[in-house]
Formats: structure tokens, sequence, C-alpha cells
């Protein structure tokens, strides 16, 4: 496998980690309905001269899996990247990474339950981990401290943004739908726009200014993180497949933290390590150790 294929995935989570230092920014900027809608209308635009054709040649096998393209139009780009941008509010970018580095794991436990996969050593072993590492980064180092009060508000958001996410992938994996992949996202955005539509018309005046603060943020959100991570992750799986471009989820939190400490001027702190060290470690056993936790079942000879 060359080298340069490698490139691909990294990228791509480059630009992720960009993305969430721009969630950051925007937090104070613009409204998470706004941008998420902004984005979506550029995507669309930016898209349309060369998918539009080949979406009308393609329109029965589009008719016959709208549903599909819609739901998973709402869970990818209008939940996960509105709560995302919410999240951003009140929590910082290097949890905020963390949190998304979980998406792996939510994946694979989400697997057995909709899609009937073995439980593996991995998921029990990792799930375990990544939870206890969770609880000691929201906790600040102190789990009890995060067991009395709870999950602060940006990281449960922006672990729904995550689950929502993790079930996109799933829901992908069960229905194959086969729809070329930037039709895919194409329409995906179309359903993502409709669904954002109403709560943009009822946002408050100011909320949604378009300036010279909002215009770089929103042009990096529908280019960069839309359309060009897009490419380069769905170049990465072709090249290496989805399992070796997963991997590449546990470098998000390391540069998202590199990035926060150079634009944003975030601290970084002894618990951010312990904690999202233990949660990357608990994912990558999940992708590792595939085990099946209660063994395998033997067919009776007969059936052999």
């Amino acid at each position: 496998m060359p080298l340069t294929s490698y490139l691909y995935p990294f990228l791509a989570i480059v630009l992720w980690a960009g993305n969430v230092i721009v969630s950051k920014l925007a937090a104070s900027a613009i409204s998470p309905v706004a941008i998420t809608f902004y984005r979506l209308v550029l995507l669309l635009v930016l898209m349309s001269p060369f998918v539009l054709k080949p979406l009308w040649n393609n329109r029965a096998l589009i008719r016959r899996h709208w549903w599909k393209l819609a739901l998973s139009g709402l869970l990818a780009m209008a939940v996960f990247q509105s709560l995302s941008y919410r999240a951003a509010e009140s929590t910082t970018a290097t949890n905020m990474a963390i949190v998304t580095a979980l998406i792996p794991l939510l994946t694979a436990l989400l697997s057995v339950v909709i899609l009937g996969e073995a439980v593996t050593l991995g998921m029990a072993g990792g799930g375990a981990l990544s939870f206890l590492g969770l609880l000691y980064l929201v906790g600040q180092g102190d789990i009890s401290a995060a067991l009395r009060g709870g999950v602060h508000l940006g990281d449960a958001l922006m672990l729904l943004a995550a689950l929502s996410y993790a079930l996109y992938g799933v829901l992908l994996k069960r229905w194959k739908m086969n729809v070329p992949a930037w039709q895919a996202i194409y329409m995906q955005a179309i359903a993502a726009l409709v669904f954002m539509l109403p709560q943009f018309l009822m946002l408050e005046p100011g909320t949604a200014a378009l300036d010279a603060r909002t215009l770089p943020l929103i042009g990096y959100s529908g280019i960069g993180s839309s359309i060009l991570l897009s490419f380069l992750w769905i170049e990465g799986v072709k090249k290496l497949g989805p399992s070796r471009c997963s991997i590449f989820i546990n470098l998000l939190p390391v540069l998202t933290a590199l990035f926060a400490i150079a634009w944003l001027n975030e601290s970084m702190h002894a618990y951010h390590a312990i904690g999202g060290g233990v949660s990357l470690i608990g994912v990558l056993l999940t992708q590792i150790v595939q085990r099946p936790l209660f063994g395998t079942r033997r067919l009776p000879a007969s059936r052999i």
C-alpha cells in the first residue's frame, strides 16, 4: 500500500479538527442553526453544477431510496452538525474532539443492537474503559464529581451528536443503497436543509448575520469540512478500507488540542491527557480485539 494513500484519511482528520475549532469560533458569532443552514446552502450551490445531471440520470435509484437518504441526511448533516455547534457554546474544543472520537465505539455498540453483530471482548472492555475515561474527563480528574454533578451540557450534547453520527453509519451499512457517494451526499444535504429551514426562519434578528466574522467560518464549514473532508474520506476508504480509516479518528483529539492551544488559547490539563487517553485506548480495543465475548456457537454436525 503506497504511503500516499494514508494522506487521505489523515488530511480528512486535519480538516475535521479544524471544524471543531470553527465550531468554537462560531459559538460567539452566529446561531448554531444559522451556520448549519448556511453551510448546507453553500454545499448545494457548489455541488449542483457537477451533480445534478448524473443525479437526474440516476433518478430511479434515488426515488427508490429517497426516505433512507433523507433520514441519513437528517442524522449526519442536521442533527450532528447543529448539536456540535450548540455544544461548542458550553464545552472546550478538546472535550468536543475526545467525545467525537468515541464514534467508532458507539458504532460498534449500535451494530450489536441494529445489525445483530456479536458482542466482542473489545466492545466490553473498550466500552468500560471509554466510559471511565469520559467520566474522568468531564469530572476534570474526579470521577466522583462527575457522578455527583452529572455530565456538563456541552459534553452531553456532543455525546448525542456522536451517537447520531454513529447511527448514521450503522444505517448506511444496513441499507447498502449503492447510490454514488457524491449523489448521496447531495441528497442528504437537501433533506437536512429542508429540516433546518423552519428553524432558520424562526431565528431572532441578528443571530444569522453574514459579515466579515461569520463568512470565513461558513466558508470553511461548507467547503473544507463538508466537500473536501468528504472527498478525502471517501478516497481513503476506497484505498485503505473503512477499518484502517477509522483508526485515524483517534488522532482527532490530539490535533484538535494542538489547534485549540494555538488559536483558542485553551489550556491543556492532565485530566485531558489521562481521560482522553483512556477513552481512546478503549476505542482502539473495540476496533482491534474482535474475539466474541461469549465464544462462537458451533453448528450441529448434521448441519456442517
